[in-house]
């Protein structure tokens, strides 16, 4: 199950960064989800990745650490900001710019001679 687990978090992370590397907006947006996704779980995996004990402490006899279930959460919420930020910046950068490329050049131009 673990290397399951690594090869999941390998492959998001992989497919994150070259999103990231790509030339318009919307890639780079995808990009940076997916890396979210890959942080959240690897974040998830550092408390253990037992199947049969619950988060709560008395539930179970040997419960799972509430710490990295903590961390992912709060992750989660700035992940989602760090998202709609980039959505918002993007948006913005599309209007002013007229293109969606990340340094705001059109990729079909020739260079000036």
């Amino acid at each position: 199950m673990e290397a399951l687990f690594a090869g999941v978090v390998g492959t998001l992370t992989a497919c994150g960064l070259f999103l990231m590397l790509r030339g318009r907006t919307f890639p780079v947006i995808v990009g940076l989800t997916l890396l979210s996704y890959a942080v959240n779980l690897f974040l998830f995996s550092m408390g253990g990745l037992n199947t049969h004990a619950a988060p709560v402490i008395g539930e179970s006899l040997s419960p799972t650490d509430p710490l990295p279930q903590a961390l992912v959460l709060t992750a989660i919420v700035i992940g989602f900001a760090m998202t709609a930020f980039v959505v918002i910046l993007a948006i913005r950068a599309r209007s002013e710019l007229g293109n969606d490329h990340v340094d705001g050049k059109q990729g079909d131009e020739e260079p000036p001679r």
